[in-house]
């Protein structure tokens, strides 16, 4: 008779999606905050203040990933712990503020 091999359980902290099984039930949501997740991106946003219109944030409002927030003077700035460089921030501006630069 074969025998099944036990399986090792992890804690939550060491948990990924691979372990788990279809069907499961997740009981709260998600979150990247606890991550720094724009490590890997390969574009960054420049804001350009001269020709931003700090009460239209059409940035903020597109951002998947709800990483640009207002600075103390009310201008919109990319957290780059969280921006992935996607630009669609930089296409739905319609004042040509923000442009994508390559990493360095």
């Amino acid at each position: 008779m074969a025998r099944k091999a036990a399986k090792t359980v992890k804690k939550e902290e060491e948990l990924t999606w691979k372990d788990i099984e279809l069907g499961c039930f997740i009981t709260e949501p998600g979150s990247a905050t606890r991550f720094r997740t724009g490590d890997w991106r390969s574009r960054r946003p420049i804001f350009d203040r001269s020709k931003c219109n700090p009460k239209c944030t059409l940035c903020v409002t597109y951002c998947p990933e709800g990483c640009i927030v207002k600075d103390t003077e009310g201008y919109p700035q990319a957290d780059l712990y969280f921006c992935k460089g996607c630009g669609i921030c930089a296409e739905e501006c319609r004042r040509q503020a923000i442009t994508m630069e390559e990493e360095q």
